[in-house]
This record gives structure tokens, sequence and C-alpha cells, in this order.
């Protein structure tokens, strides 16, 4: 079974970076779907990128050009790499994994804990 936890959050300032990781243990952790979600106090989760097993990807439009997603499936790991980041941004973040490719739709299978981003003006 799958399982991820994500980590690398923290608080910045606007126009600051951040790289947010998430561990995945499983068997056939290559073969997943994954994906970064976020969700604001009081707001719906949204999903932010994603990613299947042979790197393809899609973003929110909300991202597109300030974030990227990648994975390493040596050592099983989904990372988010962001950059330019706004006071908007601030979120707890979710990784997320499943056989099935939701893409940014939030019916992945397995999510992670969280971690929470912090972007000051």
């Amino acid at each position: 079974e799958e399982r991820t936890v994500a980590s690398g959050g923290g608080s910045v300032q606007s126009g600051g970076s951040l790289r947010l990781s998430c561990a995945a243990s499983g068997d056939t952790y290559n073969t997943y779907y994954m994906a970064w979600f976020r969700q604001a106090p009081g707001k719906e989760r949204e999903g932010v990128a994603a990613i299947d097993g042979d790197g393809s990807t899609v973003y929110a439009d909300f991202v597109k050009g300030r974030f990227t997603i990648s994975r390493d499936n040596a050592v099983n790991t989904l990372y988010l790499q962001m950059n330019t980041l706004k006071p908007e941004d601030t979120a707890m973040y979710y990784c997320a994994a499943d056989r099935i490719g939701w893409r940014l739709l939030a019916q992945y299978n397995y999510w992670g804990q969280g971690t929470q981003v912090t972007v000051s003006s």
C-alpha cells in the first residue's frame, strides 16, 4: 500500500522560494500518478500540479511558470519547487498518489499529512 509523507514547508517572504518533498513508500511507486494539492483556511482543496510515472506533468494556471513538479523514482520521492511565491500561495500543501491518473482532481486514494507554507508580503 502506498504511503506519503510531505516535508519542506516553512515561512518565506513574497518572491522567495521553497522546495517541498514527499517521500513515498510502496513497491510500485514508479507506476503511481502523483500530485500536489493545497488548502487554505476556509477554502476548498485545490490541485496544484500532477505528474505520471513517465514524467508527464500538468499544472494549475495559477502556478504555471512559478512551480515545477518532479519525481525521482530511484528514491521514491516527489518534489515541488516553488519560486516567486506570493501571499496567496499560503496554504497547507499535500501530496497524493494513486494508480489512476486523476490529474488535478482531488480523488486520489493516498494522502500525506501536509506541510504548511506561509508567504508574507
